[in-house]
């Protein structure tokens, strides 16, 4: 069942999905597409892109489990669990979509396209990585020691991994950042999601990306160091037929650097 409310940046449509209310906006009428953000921020990180996407579509972008006004519900910890999520969604308000996925939504939504390419068409996956390597595994658990332990020091650090993930606009610093602080909240949801990224530390999904069924499309940042190029060649290299976009001037968070570039690329795969 859907409910609405009013809230500053226009409605927030909020459905029924398993053990967690999820929010969600929605944008445009057309055929579906669902937009999944990166871990620490929400749906309103798409916003920029979204208006500059100028095509006969339904722009749905989530909040994930605990992110933005998603309740937390009982998080394990997966991507799994984070990929049900997306595909009840999709089930319930969509009935099958194109899927774009930003950083952990780009693996949730590759996740999400092995269990059901009846409701994963296409995915669109940005500045995404289907493994995890030690040091990137001991950054996520620090960041969630920190988060269970003390807040404001959390807050801080997220502010400097925000600096880092632009390359830029780096005047936009503290106002993304201050975004993604209010998306994380209580920071149940960033803990489980984060949580789920550490398990692709030890078991990575590259070698399941070949039985994924649909087209995919990998969208790469440039100077993106938190998720490098690297990265995208393991993909590719996983799946051959998948096609590569690489965004100029781009760090980790191409909305921010280059959402004109980034709603170009996404726009041309429709």
């Amino acid at each position: 069942m859907l409910a609405q409310s009013d809230i500053s940046n226009g409605k927030l449509q909020h459905v029924d999905v398993g053990d967690i209310k999820v929010a969600f906006s929605k944008t445009g009428e057309g055929p579906a597409v669902v937009m999944v953000h990166g871990l620490a921020e929400d749906h309103s990180s798409w916003k920029q892109v979204i208006s500059l996407i100028k095509a006969p579509i339904s722009i749905y972008a989530v909040d994930l489990r605990g992110h933005g006004e998603t309740t937390a519900g009982e998080g394990n910890g997966t991507v799994e669990q984070l990929a049900a999520d997306l595909l009840r969604f999709i089930e319930s308000v969509t009935g099958s979509a194109i899927c774009v996925g930003f950083s952990l939504g780009g693996v949730i939504v590759l996740e999400a396209a092995l269990q059901r390419p009846d409701l994963v068409r296409q995915a669109i996956v940005v500045g995404t990585s289907s493994k995890v390597g030690r040091a990137a595994a001991s950054f996520f658990e620090e960041r969630i020691s920190q988060a269970e332990s003390d807040l404001p020091t959390f807050f801080q650090a997220l502010e400097s991994d925000t600096a880092g993930q632009i390359v830029s606009k780096h005047e936009q610093v503290q106002t993304v950042a201050r975004q993604r602080i209010a998306a994380v909240g209580d920071a149940k949801g960033y803990i489980n999601a984060a949580k789920a990224m550490v398990g692709l530390s030890q078991a990575p999904m590259t070698e399941r990306l070949g039985a994924i069924q649909v087209p995919v499309h990998v969208v790469q940042g440039e100077r993106d160091h938190y998720c490098p190029q690297k990265a995208a060649d393991i993909l590719l290299a996983a799946m051959p037929s998948a096609q590569l976009v690489v965004i100029p001037d781009a760090g980790h968070l191409m909305a921010v650097d280059q959402p004109e570039q980034l709603a170009a690329a996404i726009a041309k795969i429709f």
